[in-house]
């Protein structure tokens, strides 16, 4: 029987009466279970079915949509590939009519609905299949379950649920592999408020204890793959927070199998997550303070008394070690919140954090992370309770614990945490954050508080030879430091920079350990700076440790400059560290000293190219505008609108926040004239930074009178007057600091153009010479080649001879003829019987063996030996000459 048939007996308005179809269904459901119901193509049908049944309202078609359910539990069947696809819509429409069936008032069917919405998610069994089906793929179901927001309707329906505690655990179940598959389904949940509902109704009756075990394992599901935000804002409503502490606390007192310290662990979890919310109301409902007292046991000797410790027993197992880390952290947490920081106050938390760096009830390893994560947790809560620090003797503890660092007998760290990372077999770990939280209580500039760690003697621990010695130690092999050791060395500055700035007394504490840590630090490697390890870091605290502990005392002062340390800074100008290091500078030269050493450095760089003044120079940007010479785009863009009285302008933040005045601030100390190692440009930036007051003057006045249009006031008569002539003061002063600069253009023009001329100058005389030789070249081999050339040239010889000779003759003396007959040869000097002449290259004449008659052959195109040609009658003469005995 197809379904289309039962479907239209269903709907059948004139059916005989409704005994017959109660007769009929249950053979009918029999039949589809063994047969049809389980193709996928069917599955549209079935769910038609459920729907009639579900408004006929019979109790008797309970069973009915009972045994249809069951069907639905089984794998749906595809006879093509492309089923998947073709029957998606389909299949997403009854998974949703699935849901809103839970609307039938029947314990049976609500069971039966969610045992097939498990069954999504469960394997296929391994059962026969027609031949030509194949069961769809396990993503399908669960695609498919994503689509039709079937996870929203069952969150939904658990208001109909108030009595049915079967059916409720069942669809907590159901929920809960719903929220562990998919994160779609997560936000569905939480888009019906899913998260409040749960934990609103986890404490109703329950004698087995799963429906809070299953609303809690939902809202973790929540908080891994949903929205943490949203879940957050729903949990925290003052009804669902009395519902985690009612439940925290039950787990809490009386709880003792592992399944109920985990789930208590689970839950506390979750407070924390609702305590990042700053509405919460953790205060309101006495949740915190409650969870601030168990923190402190049984560490705390002043809570003794209270109740509910009487039946609070805290082992030493897995579990409570766990919850004492998560209370640490959701100490953290609260902490951002100032009403908690209230109650963590009046609880002491600070007293207990600190003696839990002392005690040792737990294992070695567990004590040890405990000890990390209470210095961790008191870097951060710490600072916020100044009082009750210095109350419970923080530094006293601290500096204790500093020195147990610092010993050497055996300690071996386990690194079973990541704050312990780095720190197997060793205390380099506690060192880390031991510091770390000296930095944190030291940059709070609380004069107390650092006075009281320098009568400690903080200063001489940090810089004492057993930390020295320890962080030698720590380095890697090969010299290199590791990211923790920077780390360390980089706070262990910045708390010395912090304990020793404006104190003349500390600053000579610091002294020649101090001086030498300072001056090892600035000869890092360039090479570091990029290494990722935070070597950066590190030279930027060196720098501010030079500026707060050696800068205004003389003593650590002069240890500095007998170090080369002024040296070492200016070797730093090419890095990014110009703001501290131009400060740094500033205070160096105060000291007659460190003038000399800046000019002594210039000199000795001059040689490698590598000029101090430039440096300065070149820092200093160019000005485009005479009317507003160093006037940046930020001002001008700041000084668009009116500022309150009590906050300063641009003009005024430019000077502490730019280098320009620190560069002009070193060149009023070093001079402005005699600079080695300037060019022209430089002189030309040299002129603005001369007159930088000048122009920064004259910009204040300017942005007075901009301040005062904008506002809308006009000064009266003789104001006006005075600022009109302070702004041409301003501008002449720029008109004749451009003329100079334009002067030192012209000038240094001029001076290219005569080194270009002179340059062109010898250029063109190396071309003559080289025009000379190359004519000289050219007339000797026309006179070898050319006979009438050769006499001419014989004749100019002989005309040069004879203008030289003496005009007047000495009686007697005896004149030698130049011509000497049958001699065909040209001579540099003088003729003669016995001349040198340099014979043609062998690779011409053919060898000693070739013919000799020369002057009847000619060099061929082709190259090799000269080949005789045909004696003409002209040159038989030449020829017949040329034979003539030398007399």
């Amino acid at each position: 029987m197809e379904i289309r048939r039962v479907i239209e007996l269903l709907e059948d308005p004139f059916a005989v009466s409704d005994r017959h179809i109660f007769i009929f269904l249950p053979i009918l459901c029999v039949f589809l279970y063994t047969d049809t119901l389980q193709f996928l193509k069917d599955l549209a049908g079935i769910f038609k079915i459920l729907n009639i049944c579900a408004l006929k309202g019979h109790p008797q078609y309970t069973q009915v949509m009972c045994d249809l359910l069951q069907i639905c539990r089984l794998p749906f069947l595809k006879e093509k590939s492309s089923d998947e696809l073709n029957h998606a819509t389909t299949v997403k429409e009854c998974f949703s009519q699935l849901g809103y069936l839970m609307r039938v008032p029947s314990t049976e069917v609500r069971i039966k609905i969610c045992d097939s919405i498990i069954s999504f998610y469960s394997p296929p069994p391994n059962t026969s299949y027609p031949d030509g089906f194949w069961p769809t793929s396990p993503r399908f179901k669960a695609q498919m379950v994503e689509r039709s927001g079937l996870a929203e309707t069952l969150v939904l329906s658990m208001a109909l649920l108030e009595q049915q505690l079967e059916v409720k655990l069942r669809l907590l179940q159901a929920l809960q592999l719903l929220s562990s598959s998919s994160e779609v389904n997560c936000d569905l949940i939480l888009k019906a408020q899913g998260a409040r509902m749960l934990c609103t109704r986890m404490l109703e009756p329950d004698p087995s204890g799963q429906l809070l075990f299953r609303s809690s394992e939902v809202l973790w599901n929540l908080l891994e793959k949903g929205c943490a935000e949203e879940l957050s804002s729903q949990l925290s409503d003052m009804d669902c927070i009395l519902c985690l502490k009612e439940a925290f606390l039950n787990l809490l007192l009386s709880g003792y199998r592992q399944y109920e310290l985990q789930l208590r662990n689970d839950l506390l979890v979750i407070i924390s997550l609702i305590a990042e919310n700053p509405t919460a109301p953790l205060i309101e409902s006495g949740l915190a303070k409650q969870l601030i007292l168990f923190l402190t046991f049984p560490e705390s000797k002043f809570n003794t008394q209270n109740p509910l410790l009487h039946s609070f027993k805290l082992s030493l197992n897995n579990e409570d070690f766990e919850m004492k880390k998560l209370f640490f952290n959701l100490i953290f947490v609260m902490s951002r919140d100032l009403s908690a920081l209230q109650v963590i106050a009046v609880e002491i938390l600070v007293r207990n954090l600190t003696r839990k760096v002392e005690r040792h009830d737990w294992s070695s390893a567990q004590q040890e992370e405990l000890q990390l994560q209470a210095l961790a947790t008191l870097a951060s809560v710490a600072p916020l309770l100044v009082d009750e620090y210095m109350t419970c003797q923080g530094n006293t503890r601290l500096l204790l614990l500093l020195e147990w660092c610092t010993e050497t007998d055996a300690y071996f760290g386990q690194e079973n945490s990541c704050r312990g990372a780095g720190g197997r077999g060793s205390r380099k770990a506690h060192l880390r954050y031991c510091i770390r939280l000296l930095r944190a209580m030291t940059s709070l500039a609380n004069e107390q508080l650092n006075q009281d760690l320098c009568d400690q003697g903080a200063i001489g621990q940090l810089l004492g030879m057993d930390i020295s010695r320890l962080m030698a130690s720590f380095e890697k092999d090969g010299g290199e430091d590791d990211a923790m050791t920077v780390e360390i060395k980089t706070d262990i500055l910045l708390t010395l920079s912090a304990l020793c700035e404006q104190d003349l007394h500390r600053k000579e504490l610091f002294g020649p350990d101090g001086v030498e840590i300072v001056t090892r630090f600035l000869k890092l490697s360039m090479a570091n700076f990029y290494s990722g390890l935070g070597h950066n870091k590190l030279i930027l605290s060196t720098v501010d440790a030079v500026w707060s502990c050696i800068v205004g005392c003389y003593m650590t002062e002069d240890l500095f400059l007998e170090k080369e340390g002024v040296f070492l800074l200016l070797d730093l100008l090419q890095q990014k560290l110009l703001k501290k290091l131009m400060a740094a500078m500033i205070g160096r030269c105060q000291n007659t000293q460190g003038i000399a050493a800046c000019c002594v450095w210039g000199r000795i760089a001059a040689d490698r190219s590598e000029l101090v003044f430039p440096r300065f120079v070149a820092l200093f940007l160019g000005w485009p505008d005479v009317k507003k010479p160093i006037l940046s785009a930020c001002q001008e863009d700041a000084s668009a609108e009116p500022l309150p009285a009590d906050r300063p302008s641009a003009s005024v933040m430019d000077v502490t926040e730019n280098l320009r005045s620190k560069i002009y601030s070193i060149f009023c100390r070093l001079g402005f004239e005699n600079l080695p190692g300037l060019s022209t440009e430089d002189y030309v930036t040299l002129a603005i930074i001369r007159r930088y007051l000048d122009f920064k003057v004259g910009e204040v006045w300017e942005e007075i009178t901009r301040k005062l249009e904008l506002e809308g006031v006009r000064p009266v008569s003789p104001d006006g007057v005075g600022l009109q002539a302070v702004a041409e003061a301003a501008e002449n002063v720029a008109r004749v600091t451009a003329s100079q600069q334009a002067e030192l253009l012209e000038h240094q023009r001029k001076k290219d153009m005569d080194e270009e001329q002179l340059l062109y100058s010898e250029i063109r005389s190396n071309h003559k010479q080289e025009e000379l030789i190359r004519k000289s070249w050219e007339h000797f081999v026309a006179k070898t080649s050319d006979y009438k050339i050769l006499l001419e040239s014989k004749k100019y010889q002989e005309n040069c001879i004879e203008s030289s000779k003496v005009k007047t003759e000495d009686a007697g003396s005896v004149f030698h003829s130049t011509r000497i007959s049958g001699l065909y040869v040209t001579v540099s000097n003088f003729c003669g019987r016995v001349v040198t002449v340099e014979s043609t290259p062998m690779h011409l004449t053919g060898g000693a063996l070739a013919h000799t008659e020369l002057a009847l052959e000619r060099v061929p195109i082709q190259g090799g030996a000269p080949q005789k040609l045909p004696i003409a009658s002209q040159d038989q003469e030449i020829l017949h000459q040329s034979q003539m005995p030398v007399e």
